[in-house]
């Protein structure tokens, strides 16, 4: 049985790498800390239209963008609750992807999985020759974008092109851990749902989730007559429409800090975002395969979490938990079926290649490499 352990006041601050949350300005945070009003008032509708009309902008959609306050696997229930009837065909590739199969699954749904092993990234071949070999037609296709569990990156942009060949069947992307560090062309490649969380590339506190929905899949919710409660595409839109404003009372100074964030995520743009993470990917990249090697397939890296194969056998927990006090700062071991192969640095947010250096210095230094 857990038993409490009474949080301190004086724990060290720990510079994080880790696939999220991830670092937060310090003008971010302060955002939070504005005297509280009412989630009913016109203040909170001049918020949340702020927020929601600005991600619109950044992303470069013209479809609805919903912000709740959860984690972005409250998606992972509203759309299979929004859009399949019986059947969804789940593409699994790493721990991630396997959860989404198994929320529906949980959900009483039909799933079916198209296995790909840990470190592949999944075809859009295989996804058409899945749909057109299927008994009966699938209501989704549930994809991951960035399964940072392998590191690797799927081509969702592709798979979103083959999914659209067959009108009945919906995308929906799981893009928690890149969305904001990632760019994607979402209206282009017939993606119907695309979310993800504010901790992780959008580099803000955790406990809002960002939902990208398309007419479509709103249509398709209102013709299938039940939905999610709380994450339910026309409930939430419709709202929005009426009244600016959240359904249910939302973590106001997590909304402010998105805010504050938001500007700054504008202000830089997001192919110049997508740009510096990139660049962060290739000098990771080049890093591991002078001292260790990548472990996802090649030409599907993740651009915000490198999944790092440990080929010289260094003890991995021994090297994180002596950087993180020698150094203050935060990396991750492996996880799932590879946690004991692999390590991940995440490099996203508001990292770049100088700050992502010193972290990896400071791997060299108490590895010994």
């Amino acid at each position: 049985m857990t038993k409490k352990r009474e949080y301190r006041d004086d724990y060290d601050e720990k510079t994080l790498y880790i696939p999220g949350p991830t670092e937060v300005r310090d003008d971010v945070i302060e955002a939070m800390a504005e005297p509280m009003f009412g989630h009913r008032m016109d203040r909170m509708t001049d918020l949340y239209t702020t927020i929601v009309e600005d991600t619109k902008e950044f992303l470069g959609t013209d479809h609805e963008v919903v912000i709740l306050t959860g984690s972005g696997t409250e998606f992972w229930e509203a759309t299979t609750l929004n859009l399949v009837d019986e059947h969804v065909l789940v593409p699994t590739c790493g721990a991630f992807s396997e959860r989404y199969a198994n929320v529906a699954e949980r959900l009483g749904k039909d799933v079916d999985r198209l296995e790909y092993d840990w470190g592949e990234a999944v075809k859009p071949a295989d996804i058409r020759e899945a749909i057109e070999a299927a008994d009966a037609k699938y209501d989704m296709v549930a994809g991951v974008l960035n399964e940072s569990s392998t590191g690797v990156r799927n081509p969702v942009e592709a798979i979103g092109d083959v999914v659209a060949e067959y009108p009945d069947t919906y995308f929906a992307v799981d893009a928690v851990s890149s969305l904001g560090g990632d760019y994607v062309d979402i209206d282009e490649h017939g993606i119907d749902v695309i979310f993800a969380s504010s901790q992780k590339a959008f580099a803000m506190p955790p406990g809002l989730a960002i939902c990208v929905v398309s007419d479509d899949a709103y249509d398709r919710e209102v013709e299938k007559g039940d939905s999610s409660w709380y994450g339910g595409f026309r409930r939430t839109i419709d709202y929005y429409d009426r009244k600016g404003q959240t359904h249910s009372t939302p973590a106001i100074p997590i909304m402010l800090a998105y805010r504050k964030q938001m500007k700054r995520m504008l202000a830089e743009g997001h192919r110049a975002r997508d740009e510096r993470h990139r660049e962060m990917m290739e000098y990771v990249h080049d890093w591991a395969g002078e001292h260790f090697a990548m472990f996802p397939e090649e030409g599907y890296e993740s651009q915000t979490v490198a999944c790092i194969e440990n080929t010289r056998g260094i003890d991995v927990a021994a090297t994180i938990e002596e950087v993180s006090e020698e150094y203050d700062m935060a990396f991750s071991n492996g996880y799932g079926d590879i946690a004991e192969e692999t390590f991940r640095i995440g490099h996203m947010g508001e990292h770049t290649v100088e700050s992502v250096k010193e972290l990896t210095d400071a791997i060299e230094d108490v590895a010994g490499l």
